[in-house]
């Protein structure tokens, strides 16, 4: 982790600071690092509102940026900025993406064949068995399923995700550190174990509700398509899909009793425009993910030489700095350096922030 991202964690945690002003400041300054250290008057240049200026100056006087920094390194999350490669790239595109994001877990590259699935809390019968045969469906093919650990359809998807063997990631309204609602904090683990929990909020942030609408933004900007299972006339799925609208991805309903209050939003949905999910198939049908398929064979080949051979018997499923490869192998920083990048296009290992590196567990051979 670079000393520059330090400065975007610091800023990452001054209310009032999103996407627009973190580019502002940046053009100002010309880098975080020295607008930290700038005198609140400089920032009354850009035009900040007041109230903005005193978070600011109120932060920097009550946070050790250092120590908080150090805090973070020796965590178990990690934190991606949208200058780092491995950021998302379907978040990377959406408007007024998220600067900074915090995770815990893994994100791979596979993950951009990726699928939302929200619904309300209090699913029904019916809901519950859509969730459990879409997500399970999905998962069995490739696809990464994204959800907000919420109760209802939202944990639903991710432990049938799970069981399907797949992968799924879960967006929270609050600190990846901090698991809400409290009894998904051994699915929140299972998850850390075969996805990532991710989160624009700071460690440490509490769920408030105010949080959980802006992290809907996020749900639908980490995938292809947004699957609304069952929502209410003012369920927060509905603002899901109005973010994936609005981010030009597809939104998939599930047709429901046009009696019951649960099928209410989707039915709507569906007369608004939205597609019809009559059959998991029609996602990867109308998002044409037979590529997935050609991925995931892909990622079962060989060490193409003795570099790449050498690393990965260096390496093991625990992340590991790229200086201590060098070490282990023998071979010089800019060999392993570009022979990582090449193994992670492949799917052989995954970078998960700081210079460090994981094996992917398929291609160990351990």
């Amino acid at each position: 982790m670079s000393d520059e991202k330090k400065y975007w964690i610091g800023f990452n945690q001054v209310k009032g600071i999103g996407s627009v002003r973190f580019k502002q400041i940046q053009a100002h300054f010309g880098d975080l690092s020295t607008a930290w250290h700038a005198p609140i008057e400089a920032f009354r240049e850009i035009g900040l509102p007041d109230k903005v200026l005193k978070n600011i100056f109120e932060l920097r006087r009550s946070l050790d940026l250092d120590r908080y920094y150090e805090q973070v390194l020796q965590g178990d999350a990690h934190v991606l900025t949208l200058l780092d490669q491995d950021y998302p790239k379907l978040l990377k595109e959406i408007d007024q993406a998220p600067p900074v994001i915090y995770v815990r877990g893994s994100l791979l590259p596979a993950d951009e064949f990726a699928v939302a699935m929200v619904g309300t809390r209090r699913v029904t019968a019916y809901g519950q068995q859509v969730t459990r045969d879409t997500s399970t469906y999905l998962a069995g093919h490739g696809l990464t399923i994204v959800s907000g650990l919420a109760r209802g359809v939202d944990a639903l998807a991710h432990q049938h995700a799970l069981q399907a063997g797949g992968r799924t990631i879960a967006v929270l309204g609050c600190g990846v550190d901090v698991i809400y609602p409290p009894e998904h904090r051994q699915l929140a683990e299972a998850i850390v174990e075969s996805g990532a929990l991710v989160s624009d909020y700071p460690l440490g942030t509490q769920p408030e509700g105010s949080n959980f609408p802006p992290r809907n933004r996020v749900i639908s900007g980490l995938s292809l398509a947004t699957i609304v299972v069952e929502a209410g006339e003012r369920s927060g799925a509905l603002i899901t899909a109005d973010f994936a609208v609005e981010q030009g991805r597809d939104v998939f309903a599930v047709p429901g009793n046009v009696f019951s209050p649960a099928s209410r939003g989707t039915n709507r949905l569906i007369q608004k425009g939205a597609y019809v999910l009559v059959s998991p198939q029609d996602v990867l049908d109308l998002l044409d993910l037979s590529q997935v398929e050609d991925y995931k064979d892909a990622r079962q080949v060989l060490p193409a030489d003795t570099t790449e051979a050498k690393i990965l018997l260096a390496m093991d499923y625990e992340p590991i700095h790229i200086d201590e490869l060098c070490n282990k192998t023998g071979l010089p920083v800019e060999k392993v350096s570009a022979s990582l990048t090449m193994m992670e296009l492949k799917g052989m290992v995954q970078h998960v922030g700081g210079m460090r590196y994981a094996a992917i567990r398929e291609m160990s051979g351990k």
